[in-house]
Parts: structure tokens; sequence; C-alpha cells
């Protein structure tokens, strides 16, 4: 029987970076990865002409020293293996109470300047929110262990709250700075304040950054940095099974082909898993499999997202979008707590409403994403319960006129941008699902809810109830590429310090 130090079960972000590290330290890593590649949500390729990147929008720069990723893509020998482009702004928000566009920099001081300067009768607010967002940012991964922030009144806060105690009724501003919602949670009243200041802080602390030729190219940098240092990595290999010893520890992974042939049993003193812990529970035994979930069991899933990918004859820009990152506050949306109702339109036919979006045109910025086509992607919150999978021809086409409404609804905005469609692909919160093994389609983890008092929070933890068995995933963290980078630094850390 093969024998290795580490088994990492899936191939995303998390599970790749904790991969890396312990490699790199010396241990024997071994990653099974039932897909054709590497990268899990954070993956790029090609369907005909048409570049689709499977998630990443945009990211804080890990270059700076108190950005979440830096220890750890540093360590794990790949901060300098891809080029970060600069996006050049946060977003430009459109729509809802904002009378006209709002350019977001992607900078304290740049944001400060240009919130006050549009809405000026918020001063004293604006600056109080960023004065706070930029303590949070710079505590980094701390800041939740920080006892002055912990006993704070604002500690349980939601964003909501925070954010009607210093604007009351003015929604303008309180969209303005929180219009990219959807890259957190998709419901202001149960996001923690606390989680949205490190997230949001960290990009104006450090810049918007996206990865070159798509996001496959850092997943790809870490699976190299795995097998330079002796590791493994298994594509189209499906773990069927997690043994444990005689003291209930993880200890040995059992794994086959796709079509459930060559099975394989590898002994190893430590298994990360890359993925939900109910994906995990089913690989162990019962008693086991019911202590993980227990453990869980009070955690809600976060939102999903659904994505779709226009390529377009012409550059966006052709047709008016003026922004690499655009978040667009549909008609509707008077307030920022209406946000909310924007994940569950898609539960029934289209009509007049539409979701908020978020619009990303990678020929604005040197994203090294061929063209033609000249890519557009959208995004904007879903849920698994808006789509039936009970009858896939007919998902198949309440699918089809869903985008059809949206690409009408861009055209709207952007007059001309439908005809120049070429090419598309559309994916929702089911695909999210089948695609990623995520229950409820959830795409950021567990779901970023405030605590219920001061001084307390749910742990994110990379260790389990099941002795041996960590996580390094969005379940580990919060959530997004900072959070998931951040969760596999911290289990390789958990697991160096234990060794």
């Amino acid at each position: 029987m093969a024998r290795c130090d580490v088994v990492v079960i899936g191939a995303g972000l998390g599970g790749l970076t904790a991969g890396a590290i312990l490699a790199r330290a010396g241990r024997k890593v071994l990653v099974i990865e039932r897909s054709n590649s590497v990268g899990g949500a954070a993956s790029s390729y090609k369907s005909g002409d048409l570049f689709i990147e499977g998630s990443l929008q945009e990211t804080s720069d890990p270059h700076h020293p108190r950005d979440p990723k830096h220890d750890a893509l540093t360590r794990a020998g790949v901060i300098d293996a891809v080029k970060w482009i600069a996006a050049g702004s946060l977003y430009e928000a459109r729509g809802g109470p904002l009378e006209a566009p709002f350019v977001m920099p992607d900078d304290f001081d740049a944001a400060r300047q240009a919130l006050t300067g549009r809405f000026p009768q918020a001063r004293a607010g604006i600056r109080q929110l960023l004065d706070e967002m930029a303590a949070i940012a710079s505590a980094g991964p701390l800041a939740q262990d920080d006892p002055a922030l912990m006993h704070s009144p604002d500690w349980p806060l939601s964003l909501s709250q925070k954010l009607d105690a210093l604007f009351g009724g003015d929604e303008a501003v309180k969209c303005a700075v929180a219009a990219n919602l959807s890259y957190f949670h998709h419901d202001p009243a149960t996001l923690w304040w606390m989680h949205f200041a490190m997230a949001q802080g960290s990009y104006l602390q450090s810049g918007g950054r996206f990865v070159q030729g798509g996001s496959q190219r850092l997943s790809s940098a870490l699976a190299r940095a795995i097998r330079t240092a002796g590791g493994e990595v298994l594509l189209r290999r499906v773990a069927t099974g997690m043994a444990l010893d005689a003291d209930g520890r993880a200890g040995a992974v059992t794994h086959s082909a796709k079509d459930g042939s060559d099975s394989r049993t590898v002994e190893c003193g430590r298994v990360i898993g890359n993925a939900a812990p109910g994906a995990l529970a089913g690989l162990m035994p019962q008693a086991a499999a019911d202590r993980l979930q227990a453990s869980y069991a009070n955690r809600a899933p976060s939102i999903s997202l659904f994505a779709m990918t226009l390529g377009l004859g012409k550059p966006p820009r052709e047709f008016g979008v003026s922004a690499y990152s655009t978040q667009l506050l549909p008609r509707q949306l008077q307030r920022l707590s209406d946000y909310s109702q924007g994940a569950k339109l898609m539960a029934a036919e289209p009509g007049g409403a539409m979701p908020p979006m978020s619009l990303v045109d990678f020929t604005a910025i040197d994203a090294g994403i061929p063209s033609p086509p000249f890519v557009l992607s959208v995004y904007g919150p879903d849920l698994l319960s808006n789509w039936d999978s009970s009858d896939m021809d007919a998902y198949r086409e309440k699918r089809g006129r869903w985008q059809d409404a949206i690409v009408r609804y861009l055209d709207s905005l952007y007059p001309g941008l439908a005809g120049a469609v070429v090419a598309s692909s559309f994916n929702t919160a089911l695909s999210v699902r089948q695609y990623l093994n995520a229950p409820e389609g959830a795409v950021y983890g567990f779901a970023p809810t405030p605590p219920r008092s001061i001084g307390q929070a749910f742990e994110r933890s990379p260790r389990t109830a099941v002795p041996g068995l960590y996580l390094a995933s969005a379940y580990a963290g919060f959530g997004g590429y900072s959070g998931v980078v951040q969760a596999g630094g911290a289990c390789a850390d958990m697991i160096l310090r234990e060794d």
C-alpha cells in the first residue's frame, strides 16, 4: 500500500495552497482531483472560441504585506509566478438610488475623496466608516481576535445596522459603498459588518487585481509548485473512502478512476479536504460522519451566483461600458436592503424586475484574455432553490429564457450590445452544485452571518471534529479568493506546528 504524509482531496485553490506550502516544507503530498484540471472554481477554459473565466473578477493585491493572501502565496512559491494586473478602480456603480454613475477608487484616500465629494452631507459618516475599515483591514486575519474589536458594541452588527447607524435613510451613499455586495453575500441584513470591513477593506488597502490570463494560471502554478517539491497531483481520480485508525484518526484514503475502476488506497498522516464538510462526511464511517456533520449543523451555506459570459464582436466600451467592473443596481432597488430580493428572482419566469449584476469587461485592462470575441462577464446572486433539476429539458429552457432576458436588459442600458453577441455561456446555481459538488450551490462556503453577541463568533478553523482531518477551503475561512488562500495557508501552518 502506498504511503504519504498528506492527502489533499480536491484541487481547489485552498487545497493547492496548503499542498504547495507543505510540499515545499518537505512533506510528501498527494492531491486527488476528480476533474480534468486543477482549480475548482479558480478555473479558466474555452468553449469554442469563447474564453470563460470561472470565477475571478477581482481580488486584492497579494504583494501588499498586509493582504490576506500575501504570506500564503509567498510561502507556496507562486506570488510572482503569475502577473497581477491592476483593475484601475474598485467598481463603477450605476442605477438604484444613484442618480448618476459613481466610481469607487481602490484606495482608501481616493475613496474618501470620491465619496465625500459626491455625498458631502454624509462626510462624517464616510470618514468614520473608512477609518474603521482601514483599521480592520490593517489588522488582517487577527482582527477577529482583537480584544478591543471583540468588545466593541459594533462587533455583532450586520452591515445594514452599521450603515443605518452612520447614514440613516441616505440610501444612495449606502449603495455606493456596498454596490459590489454579491462579492460577499446577498443580504446586508445578514452580512456580518466585520466580514464586510475586512473584505472590502482589503481592496481599498492594496487595490484590485486580476490574474493575467485568468485564474487557471494561479491554480496551475500552485500545482506545479507541488510537483516541483516532489508531490503528486492526480487528475480524474475520485475519492471513494476515508479510513480511520484505531484511535479514530483519518489515516487512509481510497480513490478510483471516474468509472470506479483502478481502486487504490494510500495511507497518510493527515487528510486535507478541499471540499464541503458534507461531501467529506460521505467518505467516512457513519459515527465519524455524524460527528463531523453535527459540528457544522448551525452553519448556513452561503449564497450561489449565476455567471453569464458573452462573446462580443466589438469591445464592450463601444456600447458604453466604461469600467473594468460595473455594478448594475436595478430600478426596483431603491434601498440597499432591497438587494436581498434579487437572489430570489430567477425562481420565477423573467419579468420586469432584474437582479443586481456585476459586469466585467476584460478588454478594459491588460487581462491577457484572447479576443475576438471580446469577453464581457455578467455575475449576480442566485439560489439553488430557483432551479428545478427534476426535468433537465425544462431547466435548460427556463435558463435560456433568463439568458435572453438579461441580454435584452443589458441592451436597454448599452444599446447595440445584444446585436454584437456572437457566443455565450450561462451557468446557474445548479451548475455550481454540479461542477463543484457544493451543497446548495454555495460559492463562499458558510454564510458570513453576524455572531450572536459581543465577543462571540463562529470559529473558522481548518481543524475538524475528526482527528487528522483538516479543511482548506471556503468552509474554513471567509470565502472568496483571499479567504480561501488564507484558509489554505492556515491549514498548512496548523499541520506544520503539530508536526
